[in-house]
């Protein structure tokens, strides 16, 4: 009897886990630990795992998440503050429980990131405990990297078999696109952890109709909504209808669990946007990323519906229709194959998909409840209707988005090969096996071929060694151990190229907040973030901006970097992302001249300092000033610390990103004037013109690019610059405009 026939039998200590065989493995004695959520078992022996295990069980998965750490941790401080608009609002939050709590840019509580502040907890709260540092901001983002795969892990060996969630794990751990995520300080490390256990709790759920984990599933979810907002509920219809048509118990009381989920959902998610909406917008930092100051506004306007349809008031670029090639990139079913994006998840897609249909054929005539395929609809829906979203979302989207992706077909791929590993006797399941290790030895090839000049011997030994071990995993009758040689052998051929491009991912830097994943490739697709390699926007070569002390700054091609920095680990040019004739990556000079050599401080050219263009416009057009870092030399520095305890902000700059390299160079808060943006309308210019008044701000930073594309607010920053320039006067230091602000110009 083959494993995907046979139901998982209920289970009083919580085990499903199938036995070799297919049967169900004996439950082993529970505990006194036991109540509650499945009664949690504390082993004895934390090394030995399972009795019914094989003795290999424990010890390897030991070693994967030691191996999966040592491999995020190889190299962290490359990367140095990664995106600086993350870390400067870390820093804040580090310093203002205020700031933490609404996750402002900056402790004096100006404006807050465009997310809900979850993500920047963990991070805030290591940072308050060990001072600021890269590895003080990352580290805690490779340890929710290990916990994924644990909890993967978990999830696929509870009803498979220890090599099942092995395999899983590995292929999650050498995804390019998590060993990318889970080392950098964006919200889709925190949001991929909590998608995997909201995944996990279902399936637990699914066993015996446990309230109490479904409960759970919804708390996991409201804290991915206090992460990223709308993006984790992308998965709640699959997981909705997997339970209510196949939870063991009577149907009302499916409803009622799944209206009890919901509950706990809200409360887990809504506590802080009531406060927040509660909240006197007069106490509180501005809600950055919105036009109206409102959170509500935010979730469901430029990161909700606006990604769907492109009409995001206040972004940088808008998006194109199906099959159309707008700012983000061509939308359609080949999006995630396509370009650089196949490079960053792809590799075993393909093989997910199969298998995930090799699994529904095999457990077709399972009863209703069975858990195997529960976790075949639950891993494949969640797939599915993730993929389907980013496939066809007009508005912004980025490569690394698909990290989501990364847990969800590591879980096919474990779930589905070990499946059709078991049935390998029965020849069409062994020609399925076969064929896609063929198909994914072919694909992994075509992807490896996109990036010239990159290890040129391994795309052909990928496709020869898959072919072997396909033409070998159908050679049942040349013996037992042919055929597991053959399993070794596929195994490597499918995990070569991700683990390459792993491997190059990890020993590059990535700064900014436009960052990819392993070589540059050739057909580009997905908008600014797809242009990928050294020196692409954002600062992938490691450089942009200012570096914690320490940091090392290597760029993707390995060259050592970051020599010869200031006390506080400022970089030299030519280390920043600045071209050779001293233009920034945008085409700005870094000697206080624009592309086309208008001096930038003179406001009247277009508006204001730095901002290069007229009203409404903000900017010359490009994203470089907006979403890369801005180098700060010690000159700078030290001029801007000058008596800085006598005012609330030291500096004010236009663009979230430009102001955080200021603040994390001074570590004094500096105002982001239009947000990430510069088109959110905070401060107003009258705003500005009190707290000038008042003598709460210092300086104001030229330079900056803002005023994003429209809305609103698009034109606040440049009514701000232009309104600096007529009424003060412009220094240059060290190739920053500095404008004193504490002495109006002469009349």
């Amino acid at each position: 009897m083959s494993t995907a026939s046979t139901p998982a039998a209920p289970d009083p200590g919580g085990s499903t886990a199938p036995a070799a065989g297919g049967a169900p493995a004996p439950a082993p004695p529970a505990t006194a630990a036991g109540a509650g959520l499945g009664r949690v078992r504390i082993p004895g022996r934390p090394w030995r795992g399972r009795a019914e295990d094989p003795a290999w069980a424990r010890p390897a998965l030991l070693a994967l998440l030691a191996a999966t750490a040592l491999l995020y941790l190889w190299n962290l401080d490359s990367s140095g503050y990664a995106n600086s608009f993350y870390s400067a609002a870390v820093q804040a939050g580090s310093e203002s429980w205020k700031a933490f709590f609404f996750g402002s840019s900056d402790a004096a509580n100006s404006i807050t990131v465009d997310k809900p502040p979850a993500a920047l907890w963990p991070m805030a709260l290591s940072v308050r405990l060990f001072g600021l540092g890269s590895w003080q901001i990352l580290v805690p983002e490779v340890l929710m990297g290990v916990a994924t795969v644990a909890v993967l892990h978990a999830a696929v060996r509870r009803r498979f078999t220890p090599a099942a969630g092995l395999i899983a794990g590995a292929v999650l751990a050498l995804t390019p696109v998590a060993a990318l995520m889970f080392r950098f300080n964006n919200p889709d490390a925190l949001l991929a952890l909590l998608m995997t256990v909201t995944v996990y709790c279902v399936l637990r759920a699914l066993e015996q109709a446990r309230t109490g984990w479904l409960l759970a599933a919804g708390a996991a979810v409201g804290l991915a909504f206090l992460t990223k907002t709308l993006q984790a509920f992308l998965i709640l219809p699959p997981l909705a209808v997997v339970y209510a048509v196949c939870a063991p118990t009577r149907l009302r009381r499916r409803l009622g669990q799944l209206a009890l989920a919901a509950a706990a959902l809200l409360v887990a998610g809504g506590w802080w946007v009531a406060v927040v909406e509660l909240w006197p917008a007069s106490s509180r930092p501005y809600i950055g990323g919105s036009q109206g100051n409102s959170f509500l506004e935010l979730t469901f306007g430029y990161n909700g519906f606006g990604r769907i349809n492109g009409n995001e008031v206040g972004s940088v670029g808008g998006g194109g229709g199906p099959g159309g090639g707008g700012r983000w990139g061509e939308t359609g079913l080949d999006r995630l194959f396509a370009g650089n994006i196949g490079g960053q998840i792809a590799w075993l897609l393909p093989a997910a998909l199969v298998l995930l249909a090799a699994g529904l054929v095999l457990t077709r005539t399972a009863r209703r409840t069975d858990t195997a395929r529960a976790a075949f609809l639950v891993w494949g829906g969640a797939l599915l209707s993730t993929a389907a979203v980013f496939s066809f979302m007009a508005g912004i989207f980025h490569e690394y988005y698909t990290v989501a992706l990364a847990p969800y077909i590591a879980a096919l791929v474990g779930m589905g090969a070990t499946m059709l590993w078991e049935e390998r006797a029965r020849l069409p399941w062994a020609v399925c096996l076969a064929g896609t290790v063929a198909l994914t030895a072919w694909w992994s090839s075509r992807l490896l071929d996109r990036s010239e000049d990159y290890l040129p011997w391994l795309s052909p030994a990928v496709l020869v060694a898959g072919l072997l071990a396909a033409a070998g995993l159908t050679a049942v009758r040349l013996g037992r151990r042919v055929v597991l040689a053959s399993a070794g052998l596929a195994l490597a051929a499918s995990l070569a190229g991700p683990a390459a491009y792993a491997a190059t991912t990890v020993n590059s830097a990535h700064t900014g907040s436009l960052v990819t994943a392993g070589p540059a490739v050739s057909g580009t697709r997905g908008g600014p973030g797809g242009q990928g390699g050294p020196g692409g926007p954002g600062g992938q070569d490691g450089a942009g901006g200012v570096q914690p002390p320490g940091a090392r700054g290597q760029g993707q091609d390995g060259a050592a970097g970051g020599q010869g920095r200031g006390p506080r680990g400022m970089l030299p040019p030519g280390q920043d992302g600045t071209r050779a004739d001293g233009r920034g990556q945008d085409g700005t000079r870094q000697d206080g001249t624009g592309q086309d050599g208008i001096p930038q401080d003179d406001g009247r050219r277009g508006g204001g300092p730095g901002t290069g263009g007229g009203p409404g416009t903000g900017g010359r057009g490009g994203t470089g000033g907006l979403l890369g870092g801005t180098r700060v030399s010690e000159e700078a520095r030290s001029r801007l610390l000058q008596d800085a305890g006598s005012y609330t902000w030291v500096a004010a700059a236009v663009g979230a990103q430009n102001a955080a390299s200021f603040q994390l160079a001074t570590g004094e808060p500096v105002m982001p004037v239009g947000g990430f943006n510069g088109s959110d309308p905070s401060p107003t210019l009258q705003q500005f013109r009190d707290h000038v008044a008042d003598g709460r701000i210092h300086w104001f930073i030229g330079g900056g690019e803002g005023g994003g594309r429209g809305g609103p607010g698009g034109g606040t920053s440049t009514e701000i610059s232009s309104w600096v320039a007529e009424n003060f006067t412009a220094v240059t230091v060290d190739g920053t405009t500095l404008y004193d602000l504490s002495a109006p110009a002469a009349s």
